[in-house]
Parts: C-alpha cells; sequence; structure tokens
C-alpha cells in the first residue's frame, strides 16, 4: 500500500488543483456576471428614460399640430376677409 500513497496523494493533490481552479473560474464568472447585470440595468433605466422623452415629444408634437391647425385656420379666415373678389370695383 505503500507504493500506491504517492499516487493517491498525486491524484488528490491533482483534484485539490482543479478545485481550486474551478472555484477561481467560477468568481471570475461571477464577476462578470455581476458586471453585465448591472450593464443591463443601466441600459434598462435609459431605455426608460428614452421612453418618457419619446412620449413627452409626442405630447409636444400634438400641441404643435393641434395649434398649427388653429393657425391655419385663422389665416383662412383671413384671406377670406380680405379676398380682392370680394372687394368693390375701383
Amino acid at each position: 500500500m505503500d507504493a500506491q500513497r504517492p499516487d493517491l496523494e498525486l491524484i488528490v493533490q491533482q483534484i485539490g488543483e482543479a478545485v481550486l481552479a474551478t472555484i477561481e473560474t467560477v468568481d471570475r464568472l461571477s464577476q462578470r456576471m455581476d458586471t453585465l447585470t448591472n450593464q443591463v440595468q443601466q441600459q434598462g433605466y435609459q431605455l426608460f428614460a428614452l421612453s418618457d422623452a419619446v412620449q413627452t415629444l409626442t405630447e409636444a408634437q400634438q400641441e404643435s399640430l393641434k395649434r398649427l391647425d388653429r393657425l391655419t385656420d385663422a389665416l383662412e379666415h383671413l384671406v377670406t376677409a380680405v379676398d380682392p373678389a370680394d372687394l368693390p370695383p375701383s
């Protein structure tokens, strides 16, 4: 059995090294996942802010279109009121 002891110690040592390497790899992976999670969360916040800005822009555009419609109506009334065809001949 003494002849097998160095082989067994070598196997246990290799298993221990493999376990340590795996732990280090998992730790690095965990750190990268945390970084990725933070980036995704930040992008989520940015998308929310962008969506809110687009909504605000859409509302402002709708209000501008309403004002433009009112201005167009007023100009049409003005043109109709000042139409040279309606003026008496000079």
